[in-house]
This record gives C-alpha cells, sequence and structure tokens, in this order.
C-alpha cells in the first residue's frame, strides 16, 4: 500500500464498471525525490491515464508531456527537455501477481487498486533520448556552456601521446591481419 505523497497516483479501480476512465496526474520535482538514483531531480509533467475497464483485464494507455530539467552529456549544464509520449500496460487477472512482460502485469482478483507512481516514473525515463544535449541556435550554434565547449576543443586539437602510437600500430596490424 501507497502512503504519503505518492498515494495521490494510486488508481482504485475496483468499482469501476467495463468503459473508460482517465485520470490526471501532474509530476513535479517531489515526485523525483522517491525515487532514489533518479536521473530527474526537476520537472513539470501532465500524465493522462485512461483505463479501459474490460471483465478479465484493463488497459491503461498513458500520455505523457511536459519537460525534465537534466544536465547536458556534453557540457554538464542542466537544460529544459521536452517529454512527450505514450505508453500502455495491460493489466491480467491470474492466480499470483507477477510481471509477465514489460508492458504486461498480472493481478489477483483480491487487489482493488493499482499504483501508478513507478510505470509513471519508468515511462518518463523511457522517453528520454540516449544522448541529451542541449540543442542549437537558429544559426546552429550549440546551446552549450562555450567555456566548456572551448576546453574540449582544445583537448581535441592536443597531439596525441606518442606511447600511444605504438599500440595503434599494434592494432592496425591485428586488424590487418583479420582482413
Amino acid at each position: 500500500m501507497t502512503v504519503g505523497y505518492l498515494k495521490q497516483f494510486v488508481i482504485p479501480f475496483s468499482g469501476l464498471k467495463a468503459g473508460n476512465y482517465t485520470f490526471t496526474f501532474e509530476v513535479d520535482d517531489r515526485f523525483f525525490e522517491h525515487f532514489e538514483y533518479s536521473e530527474i531531480t526537476h520537472g513539470r509533467i501532465h500524465v493522462d491515464v485512461v483505463l479501459e475497464r474490460q471483465p478479465r483485464m484493463m488497459v491503461f494507455n498513458f500520455l505523457i508531456a511536459g519537460h525534465v530539467l537534466i544536465p547536458c552529456d556534453r557540457c554538464g549544464e542542466n537544460f529544459s527537455l521536452p517529454v512527450d509520449g505514450e505508453e500502455q500496460l495491460i493489466v491480467k487477472y491470474g492466480q499470483v501477481h507477477e510481471e509477465e512482460s514489460e508492458d504486461i502485469l498480472v493481478i489477483t482478483e483480491d487487489e482493488h487498486e493499482l499504483d501508478m507512481s513507478q510505470y509513471i516514473y519508468e515511462y518518463i525515463h523511457l522517453l528520454l533520448p540516449m544522448r541529451k544535449v542541449h540543442g542549437t541556435d537558429e544559426d546552429g550554434n550549440s546551446l552549450c556552456n562555450p567555456d566548456v565547449i572551448s576546453r574540449i576543443t582544445e583537448q581535441e586539437h592536443e597531439p596525441d601521446d606518442p606511447r600511444w602510437e605504438v599500440l595503434r600500430k599494434l592494432k592496425d596490424n591485428i586488424d590487418n591481419q583479420e582482413n
């Protein structure tokens, strides 16, 4: 049973007849505080969960839109990243409570509510791109911290350490032998 702040993300479904029901959630900084090691600490996201209640199963469709504040993979400074997408969770009834797959959950007949917080948290993270970097302005210039970018550029233009040349030649010889 969920208590405290996350209790607002619990959907009680036991008294619902077959049909569609919409639940609305607002995710903010307090939400992310409840998840240890979260990549996201700040954000404002609107989540609509449309529940399609059927006699022997339920389908939850998540519509997620908002933004998160996240560190740039290139310069390390935080920037606002839009988050927008849809996810689906299918809940079936069975003998034991188990995750059948990523998007199929089996619950027992005596369960009467479902905590959506963990699913919302995971779905928001799944919507993040693999590489999170600042965008560019209208002229195509990076919006990253210019000081950090200049330091990166300086590092790229420094001459290679000659000790690495021996390893590079060894690697090239191995590659040539394999081909």
